[in-house]
């Protein structure tokens, strides 16, 4: 007889029925399991180097500015954009659109330069 055997996310579930292997409900169920890490993923995150921009500008992001910085990530990545920059009233943002990161923060005072590198698009929030 031919040992039936079957992959999923590829752990190999020899046990004969297929879905049921101990190793993809180690405390919880793969639904469950996957919507979680599903959210994380789409979470909006800052880098390091732009939350100390943002602290030593006392600037701080409301839930509702993080809502509209996440609305312009979606509309660059809705046109294609890698790396983007957000306008957010008085402040300048560059984003990566793919990992949906802040990369750094440029307040109005930092901006005298008005030169940004990098980017393929800029979005009003």
């Amino acid at each position: 007889m031919v040992n039936q055997a079957s992959t999923i996310g590829g752990i190999r579930n020899t046990s004969g029925s297929a879905g049921t292997s101990s190793a993809i409900k180690p405390g919880g169920d793969f639904a469950s399991a996957l919507s979680k890490a599903t959210e994380k993923q789409d979470q909006l995150k800052i880098s390091s180097h732009a939350q100390k921009r943002l602290d030593s500008s006392k600037v701080v992001l409301s839930d509702s500015d993080m809502q509209r910085i996440g609305g312009a990530i979606q509309k660059a990545s809705d046109k294609g954009s890698k790396q983007s920059l957000v306008m957010l009233d008085d402040l300048a943002l560059v984003v990566s659109v793919k990992n949906k990161v802040v990369i750094t923060a440029v307040d109005e005072a930092r901006r005298q330069e008005g030169v940004f590198t990098n980017i393929d698009s800029v979005v009003m929030a």
